[in-house]
């Protein structure tokens, strides 16, 4: 099994990478996260949004598997793949997704309390997708969940009337706004009959067999090693393990059975909500690399904050998932600019350096070291040697600091457009 993760806090392109590289898998197999995921994914000069479905839905002879770590919202599941047939109306994805009976559900309450917390100023805002994520995993740990399998259950019903009734029990006071409770059921019972008509079963049981035949199997991380539950910028950060140990346990699959860990990263940094970024920019540069970059969350729409490279929390992301490859992506949106900064280390309040990042008081100051710009559009090149020298030198300088190769560049953000480098 090999595992493809973001490095730092999302968005680094993900889906990209696995839509390029899924075809040389069997399976490709996400492991945790929900519908708050957002992977971009091109095709025919149009561009789709996943959410649920791993990346490697629309390659007709990979399999493709929903996790026993994920948490799957029936309601969102259905619009995503009817979305998705819209999209591209020859694919079957009744035919080459399967999902795991042990996946824990989102109900339709987990969102109304996702966005209840966010608002209320008695619980920490942390600025979430609201999509009810938290409330699913919460409700897992304390085992007052429904998972997949439960849905042929003879009682299901019942049990999921209660949960929404207590969960509406607790949303009704104050002024709050509800929709009706028989108005979220409907669309509930609905969404589950939809699920239904899709393969379910013991996804880890799946996997192992496949791999004792000799498959390949590609396992996709939803947001990114920064937002760890864990090992990330705690409490701004989502709430499932998003690392490498996160795929063995979230698929059920032995860490023996690891290979490849593919890092993704982008050549600067960005973050959407809230939580430490400490090299943020606040100038007209950040707006520069926005604006161009398209910045803007592909699942909410919300404006990502704009920070230079960070190498110390990137050397951090590095070590505890045990990257071998490192996939780095939108150096293209730093092409024109006369210089560009990278954090190498942090100063302490007390002047100690701090070289690898984990966790930071809020207060470290980031030491930048301000390296030359590259000039000239490197979205058409087919060869890394056509590259520009001063993006070498960035490259070269990469590898060195990280101690693992940079072994694939994105050069813009079309399917193609990304080289195989020679680190």
């Amino acid at each position: 099994m090999d595992i493809v993760l973001g490095l730092q806090w999302g968005d680094e392109g993900k889906g990209k990478f696995i839509d390029l590289i899924s075809e040389d898998y069997d399976i490709t197999a996400r492991f945790n996260g929900g519908a708050n995921a957002g992977h971009s994914i091109e095709r025919n000069g149009k561009r789709i949004t996943l959410k649920s479905l791993p990346s490697g839905i629309f390659m007709k002879d990979v399999q493709n598997v929903i996790g026993t770590g994920t948490v799957l919202d029936p309601v969102s599941f259905r619009n995503e793949i009817l979305n998705l047939q819209k999209f591209d109306g020859s694919l079957e994805p009744e035919k080459n997704l399967v999902i795991s009976q042990k996946a824990h559900l989102v109900l339709p309450t987990h969102r109304l309390l996702d966005v209840f917390m966010e608002e209320n100023p008695d619980y920490t805002t942390i600025g979430t997708t609201k999509n009810g994520i938290a409330q699913a995993y919460s409700n897992k740990i304390l085992r007052q969940n429904l998972r997949v399998g439960d849905i042929e259950s003879p009682d299901f019903k019942n049990r999921v009337i209660h949960i929404l009734e207590r969960g509406y029990r607790f949303l009704a006071g104050g002024d709050r706004v509800l929709p009706s409770l028989e108005e979220i059921s409907s669309e509930f019972f609905e969404a589950i009959d939809f699920l239904k008509t899709f393969k379910r079963t013991e996804t880890e049981i799946f996997l192992n067999k496949a791999l004792s035949e000799g498959k390949k199997v590609l396992a996709e991380g939803s947001q990114a090693a920064m937002l760890d539950i864990d090992h990330g910028t705690y409490p701004y950060v989502t709430s499932s393990s998003t690392t490498a140990a996160g795929a063995s346990s979230g698929l059920g699959i032995s860490p023996k059975k690891v290979g490849e860990i593919f890092g993704i990263a982008k050549a600067y940094c960005t973050r959407v909500g809230n939580g430490i970024f400490p090299t943020e920019l606040f100038d007209q540069a950040g707006e520069e690399i926005r604006d161009k970059g398209h910045e803007f969350g592909s699942n909410t729409g919300r404006p990502r904050r704009i920070g230079w490279l960070d190498l110390p929390a990137l050397r951090y992301a590095i070590m505890i998932n045990g990257v071998t490859q490192v996939i780095l992506t939108k150096a293209d949106i730093l092409s024109g600019m006369k210089s560009v900064a990278v954090c190498t280390h942090y100063e302490l309040e007390d002047g100690t350096l701090e070289m690898t990042a984990g966790t930071l008081p809020e207060n470290a100051r980031p030491v930048l070291k301000t390296l030359e710009g590259w000039e000239g559009d490197i979205s058409t090149l087919k060869n890394a040697f056509e590259l520009p020298e001063k993006l070498k030198d960035f490259l070269f300088f990469l590898n060195n600091e990280l101690g693992v190769p940079v072994t694939y560049l994105s050069t813009g953000p079309g399917r193609q457009q990304i080289l195989k480098l020679n680190s």
